[in-house]
């Protein structure tokens, strides 16, 4: 009997639910959200806003917990883990990009890029984060300051950043939205060239239909829950 030689996923979600309690009044983000994400994929997560995408986001990439449900992350049961421990996941399990890059502005692209490093004891630090600048194709511009680049080259010291301690999974959150539509197409394309070279999973949340096309599958919330997956 020949065994399933199928990966498991990167990403398993059973019932995933979260309440808020807004003075009297308990607010349900997330409504029993199930969904698998498998290795390599690279997905997009739509709905209106209000629809519980940045609730699931947040959640996915461990910095938030559910109030109840299931979530497995790369193979460790993530649902109900500390703090710290979430912290510590968050730092070598998953890269984040956010559509106002959170750069320290005092620091370098070099020693952005170095800081996951730090957190993680990595060594080789300098060399590694000189690498990954290189890779995302700001050789020239490691001792710049965040005020002294372009948003596109924000966004790129930010990826290079969110791939620095080599995750399972990059979260991009809007990771277009504050760029120029030249720009935007510069960071989809090495997205899309890390997911198909690399083989990374990419998962983006975004109101842009024209970024959606570009992902193998969209997943639609509504009012919390998962009303399409393509």
């Amino acid at each position: 009997m020949m065994e399933n030689s199928n990966p498991p996923p990167v990403i398993l979600a059973e019932g995933l639910t979260k309440t808020y309690q807004m003075g009297h009044v308990i607010v349900s983000a997330l409504c029993g959200v199930s969904l698998q994400i498998q290795p390599g994929e690279m997905v997009s997560i739509m709905g209106p806003s209000g629809s519980g995408k940045s609730t699931l986001m947040n959640i996915l990439g461990c910095l938030d917990r559910p109030t109840e449900g299931k979530y497995v992350l790369d193979g460790k049961l993530v649902s109900n883990l500390s703090d710290d421990q979430l912290a510590a996941i968050r730092n070598l399990k998953v890269g984040f990009i956010f559509q106002s890059f959170n750069l320290l502005t005092r620091a370098s692209a070099l020693a952005n890029v170095e800081l996951p490093m730090r957190y993680a004891g990595a060594k080789n630090r300098r060399a590694r984060a000189r690498q990954a600048l290189e890779s995302v194709g700001l050789a020239d511009r490691m001792n710049h300051r965040p005020s002294e680049l372009s948003g596109g080259q924000q966004q790129r010291v930010a990826i290079a950043r969110a791939l620095i301690n080599n995750p399972a999974i990059l979260m991009a959150d809007e990771p277009t939205g504050n760029l120029d539509s030249k720009s935007g197409k510069e960071i989809m394309s090495l997205l899309l060239s890390l997911n198909q070279e690399r083989k990374t999973t990419v998962i983006i949340v975004t109101h842009d239909p024209n970024i959606a096309a570009q992902t193998q599958r969209v997943i639609r919330l509504r009012d919390g829950l998962l009303e399409e997956a393509q």
